[in-house]
């Protein structure tokens, strides 16, 4: 039993790692999914509401609520699994909550790549990447993060893919981590 868990600041590539984990037949938990069913249980929009859900869960219930009510899923998942990826960890008390879950069957990947190259490929995916049309800036989704802790997070990973290459690289990289594991990666 492997649970990948997937760290790492917006545009860094967290959603391709879970897009080719998911093309390998490997199971997909998006924390973000858990933060978009509350929005809609609270009628609410997930585009435009997903940060402030997100603070009021951690609110509400503790800082470690959302990867408490991504635990059943990923549970649910390793009953017919021997791998399964988390996407979307925000924070070292998250982290804190998947070891304790999975103990030695968690990995912590950190996947990093620097502003101006995740500015880019926001650019690329149409998100906005500043506060000119009302939306919120990288740099104001990056301090919302990291406020929740994803620095700390970050600084617990087990091992860093730094992405800053081309996506079929990208790609080659965390194919070949599910596969055969972090030992075969030039780390």
């Amino acid at each position: 039993m492997t649970v990948i868990g997937i760290v790492g600041l917006p545009g860094s590539g967290k959603s391709e790692a879970a897009n080719v984990a998911a093309e390998m037949g490997v199971p997909v938990v998006t924390m973000g999914d858990v933060i978009r069913e509350e929005c809609r249980d609270r009628g609410l929009d997930p585009a435009s509401d997903h940060g402030t859900v997100a603070k009021a869960l951690r609110e509400e219930n503790g800082p470690a609520a959302i990867a408490e009510r991504s635990l059943p899923m990923i549970e649910a998942e390793l009953e017919s699994n021997d791998t399964v990826l988390v996407d979307g960890i925000r924070s070292d008390v998250e982290v804190e909550a998947f070891e304790s879950a999975f103990g030695d069957g968690f990995l912590l990947v950190e996947i990093d790549a620097p502003f101006e190259l995740r500015a880019d490929r926001l650019d690329l995916r149409e998100r906005d990447t500043s506060a000119e049309d009302g939306g919120e800036s990288l740099e104001d989704r990056d301090a919302r993060e990291l406020g929740f802790g994803m620095g700390e997070a970050m600084g617990m990973a087990d091992l860093t893919i730094e992405n800053t290459e081309t996506l079929a690289a990208f790609q080659r990289t965390v194919r070949t981590l599910i596969r055969d594991g972090p030992e075969a990666l030039d780390q």
